[in-house]
């Protein structure tokens, strides 16, 4: 189960975040600094935050609701999620670019952390780790997930963005969330582990 719990965080992030603000915020932030280690490190470690705190309020949730009430909760979440997918960003990156005097490190570190509070991908951690009721498998997969979303940006730019059919993978990110969600309500997975 713990390579389930890691493995589909990971999947699920990652699609998430295809198209996604931060995507434009890492190109951004690769065209200022034009560096790429710093920048890597700041969304690692602004991801790790985000989802560490996700993940804490997840496992609160599994500690206080019960199993039925946490089958509720999940099951909604994900649904939420998936429709949350949905509705485009509104949020212009340049908004969430703190001051450069941070340094390329700090400067993606406090964009990024700003950027992703409350955003799908943390919210999916909580939903994640109230769902599978594995903490680390979890954050680590959520981490990963959305740090390799974004480090492409980092080395290629708008180029890649250009070419990648953001919608299709919108599409597919709100239907695994959606799917899940259904599951998670019908308690599908209760008999599998999940």
């Amino acid at each position: 189960m713990s390579l389930e719990a890691f493995l589909v965080p990971l999947g699920v992030v990652a699609l998430a975040e295809l198209g996604d603000k931060s995507q434009l915020l890492s190109f951004m932030l690769a065209a200022r600094f034009r560096v790429v280690a710093p920048i890597v490190a700041g969304i690692f470690v602004a991801a790790l935050a985000n989802h560490l705190l996700a993940g804490a309020v997840g496992a609160w949730l599994v500690a206080t609701l019960g199993p039925e009430g946490l089958r509720w909760a999940v099951g909604g979440g994900f649904l939420a999620i998936a429709l949350w997918l949905l509705v485009p960003d509104r949020d212009a990156p340049e908004e969430a670019l703190p001051a450069a005097r941070f340094g390329a490190f700090g400067t993606t570190l406090l964009a990024f952390f700003i950027a992703e509070f409350g955003d799908k991908t943390q919210v999916s951690a909580v939903a994640l780790v109230a769902h599978y009721e594995a903490f680390l498998p979890v954050v680590a997969g959520t981490t990963l997930g959305m740090t390799l979303a974004n480090v492409p940006g980092v080395f290629l730019g708008d180029r890649l963005a250009a070419r990648l059919p953001v919608r299709a993978i919108t599409l597919v990110a709100a239907g695994v969330f959606g799917v899940l969600g259904f599951l998670a309500l019908a308690g599908a997975g209760e008999a599998y582990g999940l």
